[in-house]
């Protein structure tokens, strides 16, 4: 499961070939205890994450769309989908 991003102790992976369960592009979020799958349009899909720490993915997923759909695209098909600046 290649890293994308880690920032504020927030990290974001995305899984290769992850497109049966939830049929739509999304990440995986680790932070302390939680875990959660969001979309790359900021939807928390599966899992929980508290107000706080949801509220920076979202805006991190917001800047950097574009670059989401594109590891997406690669991550699907089994490319290394490389790495996304964290938020600051």
């Amino acid at each position: 499961m290649p890293e994308l991003s880690r920032f504020f102790n927030i990290v974001i992976k995305m899984l290769f070939s992850d497109n049966a369960q939830h049929h739509k592009p999304h990440f995986h979020v680790y932070y302390a205890e939680y875990e959660a799958s969001v979309g790359v349009d900021g939807e928390l899909m599966a899992g929980s994450l508290p107000v706080k720490q949801l509220r920076l993915v979202q805006a991190w997923a917001a800047i950097h769309e574009e670059e989401l759909y594109r590891a997406w695209n690669m991550a699907v098909r089994n490319i290394p989908p490389g790495k996304i600046e964290p938020l600051q």
